[in-house]
């Protein structure tokens, strides 16, 4: 099995924007995330400020394994969608200026189809152009409507995000969906969770605790030849640092 290259999510650290980098290299992480919405706005940075951030990575010896892109409204909604669209493609472009590959967003599946086709045939042609894929954390009712739903785009316009504690909290199976849809993936949040029965509720877990099976993952991922990033995040811990540390660990044993 290829080694997998491991990403720390800065914004989970809850720290000012360079210590949190310096904390994601002190977990032997070999990239980092960025949020491009909340924390690290492209129209904020300037070409000065984009030389020193390649130059604080160069020297703590990190690279930009993937920027997210969380929209408040999803894309189906047409309230200032041109807005979210143009800041989306801002959001791709700072990706491509910080040699990141892929920019993960939200696509919600519940909503019609016929205009998301529409915003994600015209995002992915950015992309292509760019040299960054989309990948989408997909709120879907069934593995076929996924399916269906990138068939209807033109090939390599839309990939997907595993996030295994978001799939857990929908009632999916995260094995599955690297089975029925592994080959689009481009991105997985090593994340995981387990489910409280007495409330019915999935909550987050330090990653190896939970629900998701990651050799079983990884190993199914590798039948698709991924050669990915993996973004390590914690919420809801009173010990964020410490257990990205041991989710780095864990995922370099694996």
């Amino acid at each position: 099995m290829t080694a997998l290259r491991i990403a720390a999510e800065t914004r989970c650290f809850a720290q000012p924007f360079k210590k949190a980098l310096h904390t994601a290299a002190s977990l032997g992480a070999d990239g980092v995330q960025f949020d491009a919405r909340n924390e690290l706005r492209p129209a904020e940075l300037s070409e000065t400020g984009l030389r020193q951030l390649r130059k604080m990575l160069d020297d703590l010896n990190l690279r930009v394994g993937s920027l997210s892109f969380p929209t408040r409204r999803g894309y189906a909604d047409p309230t200032d969608l041109d807005r979210r669209v143009e800041a989306t493609v801002a959001a791709m472009k700072l990706a491509s200026q910080l040699k990141a590959s892929v920019l993960v967003c939200n696509l919600s599946l519940s909503a019609s189809t016929e205009n998301l086709a529409e915003v994600f045939t015209s995002l992915g042609a950015h992309g292509l152009r760019l040299g960054v894929k989309l990948a989408a954390q997909v709120h879907f009712s069934s593995f076929d409507e996924v399916a269906e739903f990138l068939a209807a785009l033109p090939e390599g316009y839309l990939f997907l995000d595993l996030h295994p504690a978001h799939l857990l909290s929908q009632g999916h199976s995260p094995l599955e969906f690297v089975t029925t849809l592994g080959q689009h993936i481009a991105h997985i949040h090593a994340v995981d969770a387990v489910r409280d029965f007495s409330t019915g509720r999935n909550f987050e877990v330090e990653l190896g605790r939970g629900s998701a099976d990651f050799p079983s993952l990884l190993g199914q991922l590798e039948e698709f030849d991924y050669r990915g990033w993996a973004t390590v995040e914690r919420n809801g811990s009173d010990q964020v640092v410490d257990d990205c540390a041991n989710a780095v660990k864990y995922l370099r044993a694996i």
